[in-house]
């Protein structure tokens, strides 16, 4: 036993330390000052980074854990600073991102007595959590937080400590209580497919006229071998919004994601499949895209647990998705140029071509599509990414490019809105030399603006990039689409260039599309030069082609495809006459429908 004694809460602070953290978010209360105090002390090994709302810092370490899958750390005290916690963490919940929450409590000697921000906590995180504990002795404090640690490491999920503020103060040995080691940082062994897996799914694939790949972020590094796979068995592939950037983009066989925040030519392909091939796919809409049609339906995942979640399974295999993709590189033989991957292809060139010709729009107002073209331009080979949710999800998936070496994360799971300038706060944290660009439009960064002088606090060169339209447009056009009166969606305008400034943020706000380079051209060069800048772009609020509201049907030795008659339902809005004129309302005249591509490579049912 050590003859030197420590607080509990810096031993608490090493334990986080021998784990590899080397900041954390947060913001003071009476309740926590037994670890603020430990912070003091650890300031030369672990950084505390004040944000100016605790939403905020667990938003930030669930983008931290998604970007680098290692531990994000963040806290609140007693009461509020509790509750503010709770939508960052079940952001972390949603997308499986592995975060540590320090809870502050009233100290022992009055829990239980209704004593001030008091209140039992236990059950408030015990739903958004993988592991929840109150300490119970000082001793045990750096143990729990320890234990914490590898529970949210092996469920990949939310650990919890509540800290009652008497006990971080206590003296106790001075050890080195964590339990990290050399084992920790060992890969898992990766879940292999049998031969005769392998052999089941090619035999499928042949049988097959209209197979599909829907490939998500369980791809990981294994993007240049599923589209070496997609070649070899001329099998197109659509994504999930969090497999952007595992997959090269510029493949002509990658058609892009699907659903709602979709390209056209993969929610059309997937209506059309007679056989789904999901590879280590999360898919969030799954319960309503798979059921479009009936088709077979093949899921690999390293998770057993999802195998056949959303989808009656003819094959289900568990595996680990580049390892199966590999394996099946082995054994797969070529296939001839097959019709159906012609076509998809020259579906995706077309529609290609129209999304080059959005991005080149310079009409006023801005359009959306404009602003992207300018990121893709001042975008660093390893740039990373935060894009809020709303409408910059759809315009992102459809419009940014991010390649292999850059990062992009979103709420993707949770879909929370406010992500986006603490998912670029959790970049600079956490790769301080790459640079780091946010895209949030009015609504979402008006929830969590006011960390915005945390960039500034600690001089972080961020490109904020703030889409305003005053319309919650993603909303608007859900009520697009439903019987009633558009409702609730207006948003009073804001100079968010203003308010930067207020903040010591040097900011622009931008109406002219030739004024959008030259403001781009500027945020580069402040950033460089060590500083957050913000572009407050005011935007169009025209919805942009809702590629969803498209139906494919199969009527006998062909497919119809028309619009879903639900679109345009809302009492203020015409519906339009047929398909053409719906593609034409959009700027979409180069558009041709799947049907047009069936025909013309001969793509028979």
């Amino acid at each position: 036993m050590s003859e030197n004694t420590v607080p509990a809460s810096v031993a608490m602070l090493k334990v986080l330390e021998n784990w590899g953290v080397d900041h954390l978010y947060g913001y003071p209360g009476g309740s926590f000052n037994s670890t603020m105090a430990a912070l003091a002390d650890e300031k030369d090994r672990l950084k505390y980074v004040q944000i100016r709302h605790e939403q905020v810092g667990a938003m930030a370490a669930s983008a931290d854990a998604k970007l680098t899958g290692k531990i994000g750390v963040a806290f609140g005290s007693a009461g509020p600073g509790a509750t503010n916690l709770l939508t960052g963490l079940y952001d972390a919940r949603e997308d499986h991102a592995p975060v540590l929450a320090l809870v502050g409590q009233t100290g022992t000697g009055v829990m239980n007595t209704h004593f001030f921000q008091e209140f039992n906590e236990d059950p408030i995180f015990e739903d958004v959590s993988v592991y929840c504990r109150t300490v119970m002795t000082a001793q045990s404090l750096p143990h729990v937080v320890d234990q914490a640690i590898r529970e949210a490491y092996e469920h990949k999920g939310v650990a919890v400590v509540i800290i009652p503020n008497d006990l971080g103060y206590e003296q106790i040995p001075d050890l080195p209580y964590g339990s990290h080691g050399s084992s920790d940082i060992k890969e898992a062994p990766k879940v292999e497919p049998t031969a005769a897996e392998i052999e089941e799914f090619l035999d499928m694939v042949q049988k097959a006229k209209r197979p599909v790949f829907h490939v998500g972020r369980g791809i990981e590094d294994g993007g240049d071998a599923i589209i070496e796979l997609s070649k070899k068995l001329q099998i197109p592939i659509v994504m999930t919004g969090l497999a952007k950037g595992h997959i090269d983009e510029s493949y002509e066989g990658n058609l892009g994601m699907s659903n709602r925040a979709a390209h056209k030519a993969a929610d059309e392909i997937m209506a059309s499949a007679d056989l789904l091939i999901t590879i280590g796919a999360d898919f969030p809409f799954a319960d309503l895209i798979y059921q479009t049609h009936q088709f077979k339906f093949i899921q690999v995942d390293n998770n057993r647990v999802e195998l056949g979640r959303h989808h009656d399974l003819d094959l289900g295999i568990w595996a680990d998705a580049t390892a199966f993709v590999r394996a099946a590189l082995a054994k797969a033989e070529q296939v001839p140029a097959r019709p159906f991957m012609q076509a998809a292809i020259a579906d995706n060139k077309n529609w290609r071509e129209y999304m080059l010709a959005k991005e080149e729009d310079q009409t006023a107002p801005i359009k959306p599509a404009a602003i992207y073209k300018q990121i893709n331009r001042i975008a660093e080979k390893d740039a990373v990414f935060s894009i809020d949710v709303g409408d910059n999800i759809i315009n992102a998936f459809r419009h940014l490019h991010v390649s292999k070496d850059q990062k992009m994360v979103i709420s993707a799971l949770f879909a929370s809105m406010g992500t986006g300038l603490p998912g670029a706060l959790a970049a600079k944290m956490s790769y301080p030399d790459r640079q780091a660009i946010q895209v949030a439009g009015d609504g979402a960064f008006s929830m969590i603006m006011q960390d915005l002088i945390t960039e500034k606090k600690y001089q972080l060169p961020i490109i904020n990039v703030i889409t305003s339209n005053t319309t919650l447009n993603f909303i608007k056009s859900e009520q697009d689409d439903v019987p009633m009166h558009h409702s609730g969606i207006q948003l009073a305008d804001q100079n968010f260039a203003k308010i930067a400034d207020g903040m010591g943020v040097e900011g622009i706000e931008i109406r002219d599309p030739a004024d959008l380079r030259a403001a781009f051209d500027r945020a580069v060069e402040v950033t460089k030069a060590g500083r957050p800048f913000l572009i407050d772009v005011k935007i169009s609020d025209e919805r942009t082609l809702p590629v969803e509201e498209l139906q494919l049907q199969q009527e006998g030795d062909h497919f119809v495809e028309s619009v879903n008659p639900s679109y345009n339902a809302n009492l203020d809005l015409e519906q339009p006459k047929n398909l053409r004129d719906f593609l034409d309302d959009y700027g979409g005249q180069s558009l041709k429908t799947l049907p047009e591509f069936f025909e013309e490579y001969g793509v028979k049912l």
